[in-house]
């Protein structure tokens, strides 16, 4: 990749899509394709096909998705399956059929089935049942990363998938119902400690597993992925460490500055009962995290505390 390659940014003001911008700018890259869903909408196949024919970009991170926590996985099941479907296959055929260089997927951990044996590994996939809470998300991230290997295979299409853990970083949606639980966590001691209440109430058993990855940290795993890998292998990217749900709450309330009592609702689902991914295959080809995850939700949390305004009107 030159610094003058023209790079299409798919979903760039969402949380990982801002993170891939910042570090690309950073590494000092100028040529960056960047549209608002008002200017271009991904999931109709014909403003995707005009967009690549007028711009034709060399490059292409798609990392734009519905993305949502459990209650939204599970209360908009249709809406995750289509949308996500739509997007991915207009980008990726377009890209193909405009000439584009190489195209990265991003997908999910939540690909894996329940039940996989830790760490996930890239072979376990399609070994066995979905967490019912989030399949229709991970049946469409499935379909994505087939659709990258099987136009590979077909076109010689130098499409590569990489396979996130949990992120959070500045940028996050910070919703309560609707996000991730890191987060939906920081919020809820957030609005805790500021109320002066007794308790904060915490979903599920606390016993689930979790791993989590700064986003500046994937964005610089994804362009490292850019320049060094090209194989049909999926790609996991995490830290290969992960911790209960307990003891993260535990972690962002002492961030937070909450000093009440946790309490577990275990009348909640839990989820998966542990993500963790087997990162092997990225530390090998030489890139490993940098941001630990105290001071990960620490720089997280002063981001949330400075845009609270803003997030509160949304």
């Amino acid at each position: 990749m030159n610094k003058q390659d023209s790079i299409f940014v798919a979903g760039h003001t969402g949380l990982v899509g801002s993170a891939i911008v910042r570090r690309l700018q950073a590494e000092g890259f100028t040529n960056l394709l960047l549209k608002s869903r008002a200017e271009l909408d991904l999931t109709r196949q014909s403003q995707v096909d005009a967009f690549f024919a007028a711009e034709q970009p060399r490059y292409v991170l798609l990392a734009a998705a519905r993305v949502g926590g459990i209650h939204a996985n599970d209360t908009y099941p249709g809406d995750f399956l289509r949308d996500n479907l739509q997007i991915q296959t207009n980008v990726i055929d377009s890209a193909w059929r405009h000439g584009c260089r190489k195209l990265l997927f991003l997908g999910s951990s939540c690909i894996y089935p329940k039940l996989a044996p830790q760490p996930l590994r890239p072979e376990y996939l399609l070994t066995g049942p979905l967490e019912p809470t989030n399949e229709w998300y991970a049946i469409a991230k499935i379909a994505g990363i087939k659709m990258c290997q099987a136009y590979r295979r077909q076109y010689g299409f130098a499409a590569i998938s990489a396979m996130p853990t949990n992120l959070y970083g500045p940028g996050d949606n910070f919703s309560e119902q609707n996000s991730h639980v890191l987060p939906a966590l920081l919020r809820k001691f957030h609005t805790a400690r500021q109320s002066g209440l007794a308790h904060v109430e915490v979903w599920g058993s606390g016993t689930p597993r979790r791993e989590f990855l700064h986003v500046d940290d994937l964005a610089a795993a994804l362009l490292f992925l850019m320049q060094h890998y090209n194989g049909e292998e999926l790609v996991n990217v995490g830290t290969g460490e992960d911790l209960p749900i307990l003891d993260l709450a535990r972690l962002v309330s002492r961030v937070v500055g909450f000093e009440g009592e946790i309490k577990l609702d275990p009348s909640k689902p839990d989820g998966t009962p542990r993500k963790l991914l087997d990162v092997s295959a990225l530390l090998e080809l030489g890139w490993s995290p940098r941001i630990g995850l105290e001071a990960g939700i620490r720089s997280t949390y002063q981001w949330f505390v400075a845009n609270e305004r803003q997030l509160r009107a949304k």
